[in-house]
């Protein structure tokens, strides 16, 4: 395996890691009051986990790029463990939430005092924000595996929609640039179309799943749904991104194939 390989198996355990306790700041939001201030923060990892998302694509067509110049046209083995990062990132950011909520919370209590991101930061740096780092850290607690229960008011139709999205967000750079193997001299036109793929998770996660969640948070907020009720959704969620991890290790070839086959025809 080489070095770029392991680089952006590196780089997407970490994305997905971010992108997993990403579920939890609502709650931090809720239990905080302070919602907008808990999203500004979390941005800047959202920042951290879009820097490292850019480099993966280069990293792995110039891999492609290579093979297919010394006649290699089937390599589908890093793919397969860049895909296993995913579900492994979002294993770890899963055992990580219940941390991520106490540091989050602090940090945004925190940050009525100091108004200041560069400030906040050398404050975690601090004697005292290292010791806060260390007393928050916890694993799950069992109670909020077992309350899950697949019911009448089981979110089905969120729950599906999560894992068809996580599942094309997936694979679909992995597949675009996995196309150039299959159709080697269309593979830019297929790289291309990568957009296209993460367009349409993306307006499911848009159109769909956020709304819902937003509109939940609203509910908490207003006393209409219980803080617990809305935990176990975030459990829902998370559950199913595990999922659709998994479903996509079964969709990259074919979608790879799909991809190879359109720009072929366009």
């Amino acid at each position: 395996m080489t070095t770029a390989i392991v680089i952006v198996i590196i780089l997407t355990l970490v994305i997905n890691i971010i992108t997993t306790v990403s579920y939890s700041v609502r709650v931090v939001g809720i239990r905080t009051g302070k919602i907008a201030i808990s999203f500004a923060l979390f941005n800047i990892l959202v920042l951290i986990s879009r820097t490292a998302n850019g480099f993966q694509a280069p990293l792995l067509a110039k891999m492609a790029e290579d093979d297919i110049k010394i006649g290699i046209l089937a390599n589908v083995g890093p793919f397969r463990y860049i895909i296993l990062s995913c579900t492994l990132g979002t294993v770890v950011g899963a055992f990580l939430i219940p941390s991520f909520q106490r540091l989050l919370s602090k940090a945004v209590m925190n940050f009525s005092i100091y108004k200041s991101i560069p400030r906040l930061l050398i404050h975690g740096f601090s004697k005292n924000g290292i010791h806060y780092f260390r007393e928050s850290l916890t694993i799950p607690v069992k109670e909020n595996i077992t309350q899950i229960k697949i019911n009448r008011e089981f979110p089905w139709r969120i729950f599906i929609l999560n894992i068809i999205a996580v599942a094309i967000l997936t694979i679909g750079v992995l597949s675009a640039v996995y196309a150039a193997y299959i159709n080697p001299d269309y593979r830019t036109t297929a790289s291309n179309l990568s957009a296209v793929i993460n367009g349409l998770a993306t307006i499911l996660m848009f159109m769909f799943i956020d709304p819902h969640l937003s509109v939940m948070t609203d509910d908490v907020v207003d006393g209409k749904c219980s803080e617990t009720t809305f935990r176990r959704y975030i459990i829902y969620m998370v559950a199913a991104r595990l999922v659709g991890t998994l479903i996509a290790q079964l969709a990259f070839i074919p979608c790879a194939e799909l991809l190879g086959f359109i720009a072929g025809r366009m």
